[in-house]
């Protein structure tokens, strides 16, 4: 696995501009079904993808933190909102909360999530291959390819599957 992930930001850039050209495509023209795709794409990927093994979104990027988020982590900790927010999160160029650093203060030695039960929003939906209307979140996609290894396999089966189905599928 590790080699794979090494290898991912490789891998990502040579299919960008296919991938960037792809998504546009997507936008323009989506399957009436592709959320049960990306669903059964998604689950078929995670049942031989054990996150545990990998964690490189852990080790490389920071959720977006809402306030729900911090709220619930604060308490889990008991704390005061504004003191976890000043001993662990800043403010990221779009004035979202993100952790001070990478890899993720709360990633234990074992990659296992130290804040599992009460982890942000962000992390439980993570890597969103499965979010409804996928076809509008592609600048999150294309931003978790080279990160994460289950996110790359998916789009690259999707991209051979839509190019093997019938143009009468797109709207």
């Amino acid at each position: 696995m590790q080699d794979f992930i090494n290898e991912l930001p490789k891998l990502a850039k040579d299919v960008e501009v296919a991938n960037k050209k792809f998504f546009i495509k997507l936008k323009k023209k989506t399957p009436k079904n592709l959320d049960y795709i990306m669903q059964d794409l998604h689950d078929e990927e995670f049942e031989k993808t054990d996150c545990l093994t990998c964690a490189n979104c852990c080790k490389t990027t920071s959720p977006i933190f809402t306030n729900a988020d911090i709220g619930r982590i604060s308490k889990h900790f008991k704390m005061k909102e504004h003191q976890f927010i000043s001993q662990f999160l800043n403010f990221d160029e779009d004035n979202h909360y993100v952790l001070h650093t990478a890899p993720c203060h709360f990633l234990g030695a074992d990659n296992e999530c130290m804040i599992y039960d009460v982890r942000p929003k962000a992390c439980r939906e993570y890597p969103h291959t499965n979010r409804k209307k996928f076809h509008k979140i592609s600048e999150i996609t294309m931003h978790n390819i080279p990160i994460c290894p289950a996110t790359y396999n998916i789009v690259e089966k999707l991209k051979t599957i839509l190019a093997d189905k019938p143009k009468k599928q797109f709207r």
